[in-house]
């Protein structure tokens, strides 16, 4: 406290005037330049981003940006992790099945259309038969796969109303979905896929050893391999106008 001046104008006059011929601005805070000032905010809306995702999946600039390249920027955005965020799991969408996630989100923001439900086929239907491929490819049942597949479903069913579907959307779950009826018999190839852009923050909860994790993320780019050579079976290639009612308005 002896070391302090005291607040007389005096006092203040000798700081302005030091202040003055080292050059410093007020204004600015000590130990960050002006550099890191201006670029802390970018970087921060890009990992808030990365980890938000409020009733729908990606926009479109987002899709290509985020998606594409979420992990890549999330690492270069220089913010920091803790030891859970080092360990998401890198799930890398092949470019063709980015494209698809975009083209949803324009068939259903931009030009207010659904998937026509029930699909064809359905999400049950694809992990059945990425099952038997496997089971081919391997020369055996692979029970880990069967694993995956199977925590795959329950994801997807526990995920969808949460955090998968657009708000134009809802109504139309509401009117598919009952407590007997599992959305994964509903819904096919495009609700799935966005269930991956979501599954790295999914997984950041759960306990995994590295090398399990490791085997994990090859059997999702296997299985997202395998949902890019069937593309033209899974996937829809125009939605159906979407009737908007009073309740969906």
């Amino acid at each position: 406290m002896d070391r302090l001046m005291k607040h007389t104008k005096e006092n203040v006059l000798k700081k302005q005037a030091l202040n003055k011929k080292f050059g410093i601005d007020k204004n600015t805070k000590p130990g960050r330049s002006s550099q890191v000032k201006s670029k802390s905010p970018a970087d921060a809306k890009v990992a808030k981003e990365e980890m938000k995702n409020s009733d729908a999946t990606v926009p479109k600039e987002e899709m290509k940006n985020n998606v594409a390249k979420g992990k890549k920027r999330k690492d270069d955005s220089g913010i920091e992790g803790n030891p859970v965020e080092d360990k998401m799991i890198n799930i890398q969408i092949p470019s063709t099945l980015r494209q698809r996630l975009v083209d949803d989100w324009e068939f259903i923001i931009q030009q207010n259309k659904l998937v026509k439900l029930p699909r064809s086929p359905t999400i049950d239907g694809i992990l059945t038969k990425y099952l038997e491929y496997r089971t081919e490819k391997d020369g055996m049942m692979n029970d880990a796969v069967a694993e995956i597949l199977k925590g795959l479903r329950y994801y997807f069913d526990k995920a969808l109303s949460c955090i998968l579907l657009y708000k134009t959307e809802r109504q139309q779950y509401n009117e598919a979905i009952s407590d007997r009826v599992s959305p994964s018999s509903i819904y096919g190839a495009e609700h799935l896929l966005r269930l991956f852009v979501k599954l790295p923050e999914l997984l950041e909860y759960v306990n995994i050893e590295e090398e399990t994790l490791i085997r994990l993320q090859q059997n999702l780019l296997d299985f997202l391999k395998f949902l890019q050579d069937n593309e033209g079976t899974f996937f829809l290639a125009a939605y159906d106008e979407h009737i908007v009612t009073e309740e969906s308005g």
